[in-house]
């Protein structure tokens, strides 16, 4: 296939973008802002171009997913390392969704952001290229780079932007506890790369780091030696998705990042966890996957409940929704690991759909605080009586989280619960029933922030009548609504898209996993034997 330069463009737009605003912020502060909108429009543009031009079909019994569009340019060709771009329907949708939460990012920070504005939109920039990056590499040095360099920026954008927290933690406390984790984590998986990188050597003669030539090698790996790189990749992605008991960064994370921070965080970056997991753990080990599958739904089940349960009981607006993302991401490893083509696109359909309603709800966080001046649930009240479209707008956005039927939150988890109970019906009866948890934390956001009298020691702190929410911040919450409202009402304009790669992925799953299911219940059964 001949180079496609859309591939490269995407990654470049927002880096040279970024830096472009570094450099005219001296002259003008509006300037930064932008240039950063335009970069993001012409990612999302380019985008919508491969989209429009993208073949994605599937090649039964291909040992290779069936890329829609590639770039290859050797790079360090005595390591066996090229710029090896390529993108299928699941790197598509995910590349699309960070764009366009790019443009939101950029939108929601126009009036919070107002010292060094220019390099504020570099690292805002610079980390959504990154993530494009994760989603579009498969040479395995190159996806380890872009998976490092993302974190930098969000970084500075916590530690230099970010908000004091409820609990009084400060901003560069919270960003350092998010680099520390998810760098020990990214250097876990980098044991995983090497150690294929080294048997690959040992077997073949040849140091490579390409998707097809190392997926070759995990293939014919010891089992003993593939649970063991398996579970370092497992471990990286599970930081960042994250996975209880790894998701300690996430609440303070949440907490103390600006609104583009939250956005970024909870919209893009755990996204990568989840495309890390259906791009390379499950293809490169699928009986050591299929192995691990009960553990791995297990930590997803306590995930759930237990994001559920602390949201219940935060009284920050911003740290509540954190520990949503939390539960929510319990179901993406049902979804994983159950691994059939329904729990896969609905799989895909959630994580579009918990990127558009989440990021709404964060940027509402950032709405609510420069109003009221403060996060804090116990000090708010009666906003519904003051204000005339972010009281719809939130309980809109609350209703789609927790997954009323008619937006894409719903479709999402009724094709992972579907999808899964053939598999685990007892995980899945119990995944169903903390459906009625993200009610309830639904519920008592609404109450607090929306119904009964304002407090009256924070009503002084604000002006009377409350400013209510401006044009810009009303279209770029419309935004968010129509994405929600086309995915509960019409998903298979995406689930065409992505068929065809989750399709290849459950083909190189489904036979392992009922090989290992078979030799399971043959153990089990010799166990009775024996004890007769």
């Amino acid at each position: 296939m001949e180079n496609n330069l859309i591939l490269p463009a995407l990654i470049l737009v927002p880096f040279i973008a970024g830096f472009i605003c570094w450099l005219v912020d001296k002259f003008d502060q509006q300037l930064p802002r932008w240039i950063a909108l335009i970069g993001m429009l012409i990612t999302f543009g380019l985008g919508i171009a491969l989209w429009q031009n993208g073949t994605f079909s599937y090649s039964m019994g291909g040992q290779t997913p069936s890329w829609a569009a590639e770039f290859y340019l050797p790079w360090i060709q005595t390591l066996g390392i090229s710029i090896h771009l390529a993108v299928d329907g699941l790197s598509l949708l995910m590349v699309l969704l960070t764009a366009l939460l790019g443009v939101l990012a950029v939108g929601c920070s126009w009036g919070e952001i107002q010292k060094n504005v220019g390099f504020f939109h570099l690292n805002l920039l610079w980390s959504l290229g990154g993530v494009i990056g994760v989603f579009l590499a498969i040479d395995l040095f190159l996806f380890f780079f872009f998976w490092e360099m993302m974190l930098v920026p969000i970084y500075f954008l916590i530690a230099l932007w970010g908000h004091k927290g409820s609990n009084g933690r400060s901003r560069v406390y919270a960003a350092t506890k998010f680099f520390l984790y998810t760098q020990i984590a990214g250097l876990i998986m980098l044991i995983g790369i090497l150690g294929l990188v080294v048997y690959g050597y040992m077997m073949t003669g040849m140091i490579g780091f390409d998707y097809n030539y190392l997926m070759a090698v995990a293939h014919r790996l010891p089992p003993e030696v593939a649970y063991a790189f398996m579970l370092c990749f497992f471990i990286g992605f599970a930081v960042k998705l994250p996975v209880f008991p790894l998701h300690g960064w996430l609440p303070d994370a949440h907490a103390q990042a600006p609104t583009a921070g939250s956005v970024d965080l909870a919209g893009i970056l755990i996204k990568t966890a989840a495309y890390g997991l259906l791009r390379f753990v499950i293809p490169f080990f699928p009986a050591a996957s299929a192995q691990f599958a009960d553990i791995a739904i297990i930590l997803g089940l306590i995930g759930i409940f237990y994001g559920a349960f602390l949201a219940y009981q935060q009284t920050d607006m911003k740290r509540l929704l954190a520990y949503t993302s939390i539960s929510h991401m319990g179901f993406i490893l049902l979804a994983i690991y159950a691994g059939n083509i329904l729990t896969f696109q609905g799989l895909m359909i959630m994580m579009l759909a918990h990127g558009l309603s989440s990021a709404a709800l964060f940027i509402m966080s950032g709405q609510v605080y420069e109003r009221l001046h403060t996060r804090d649930l116990r000090l708010m009240g009666g906003l519904r009586g003051q204000l005339q479209y972010l009281p719809f707008f939130l309980m809109f956005f609350v209703a789609a989280l927790v997954g009323v039927p008619g937006l894409g939150n719903f479709i999402g988890e009724f094709l992972i619960l579907m999808g899964s109970f053939n598999t685990y019906p007892t995980f899945t009866i119990i995944a169903a029933v903390s459906l009625v948890f993200a009610g309830l934390y639904g519920l008592i956001l609404i109450h607090k922030a929306l119904f009964g009298v304002p407090n009256p020691e924070q009503q002084q702190h604000y002006t009377s009548p409350l400013k209510d929410l401006s044009a810009r911040e009303v279209s770029i919450l419309m935004l968010c609504a129509v994405g929600l409202v086309w995915l509960g009402i019409y998903p298979q304009t995406f689930l065409d898209v992505s068929q065809s790669s989750m399709q290849w992925i459950v083909n190189s799953y489904m036979p392992v996993q009922e090989v290992v299911e078979v030799v399971q219940q043959t153990a089990t059964q010799l166990e009775h034997v024996e004890m007769q």
